[in-house]
């Protein structure tokens, strides 16, 4: 069961308002870490993922974000390793941790119940479009982006589903990770937008080794860790090579 969210972050009854930044506060106080906070909802594998990316620098001094399949989580990291912000987030309709082979070719009409899977594992991100908005493309070749929800049909009960305290209704898109649009707006975009990052993907099929074997391998956090420390030094940052197909008007999974 999820609980509701506190007032620091995105929550759904005051119309996706960041209740803590204020309406013309543009950047909201930083929350504690997350081991200092009995209410926010961080699975164990959550946690170890994100001691290992700071201890390791594996996001290489960029900004980064969790998402957590089980839980229907997002977390979001500024690239110092603090914890910038978290919020539910709907997720492919089936339960899976690989994208079926060709499936960012196919038209939306094409993609059946079975093959709405959004992927596990370590992505390259960065911000693009696809046809008719901004997004940040976590895997652009299978077309899986996480952008802001879609309530185009109202029959899919999206809002809704975002606002449940439970995530077993969170599973309705075709792969795309669907965040409330104050959250991507406020906090996605500004981080992704100056420079590249990466986003994890937990699995919920696979086992968490076999997707994040490093992580795995690595000391679980001390109890008294808490994300919020800056990353040790490592290999110097870097950006993804130029593509022009990033940004390319391309039909993602809604």
């Amino acid at each position: 069961m999820r609980r509701v969210g506190p007032a620091w972050r995105v929550t759904l009854g005051l119309p996706f308002a960041l209740v803590a930044a204020g309406a013309g506060q543009a950047e909201p106080v930083a929350p504690p870490g997350l081991a200092a906070r009995s209410d926010v909802a961080a699975s164990s594998d959550m946690r170890r993922l994100a001691h290992w990316v700071v201890r390791s620098n594996d996001a290489h001094g960029r900004p980064f974000i969790i998402v957590d399949k089980v839980a229907a989580r997002v977390f979001a990291f500024r690239s110092d390793g603090s914890l910038r912000g978290e919020a539910p987030a709907l997720l492919g309709l089936t339960r899976g941790d690989i994208s079926p082979p060709g499936i960012g070719d196919r038209k939306l009409a094409d993609i059946g119940p079975a093959d709405r899977i959004t992927p596990a594992g370590r992505f390259e991100a960065e911000m693009g479009r696809d046809l008719t908005h901004d997004v940040l493309w976590v895997d652009y070749d299978a077309a899986i982006s996480l952008h802001r929800v879609v309530t185009n049909k109202p029959a899919e009960r999206r809002l809704a589903r975002l606002a449940t305290a439970s995530a077993s209704d969170n599973r309705i898109s075709y792969g795309c990770i669907n965040v409330p649009a104050a959250f991507y707006e406020a906090i996605v975009a500004p981080l992704f937008r100056p420079e590249n990052g990466v986003v994890y993907v937990l699995p919920e099929r696979r086992a968490f080794a076999d997707v994040f074997a490093a992580a795995a391998s690595s000391d679980s956090p001390p109890s008294s860790w808490h994300i919020g420390a800056k990353p040790v030094s490592g290999p110097p940052r870097h950006s993804l090579p130029a593509r022009a197909d990033i940004t390319a008007p391309k039909s993602g999974g809604l």
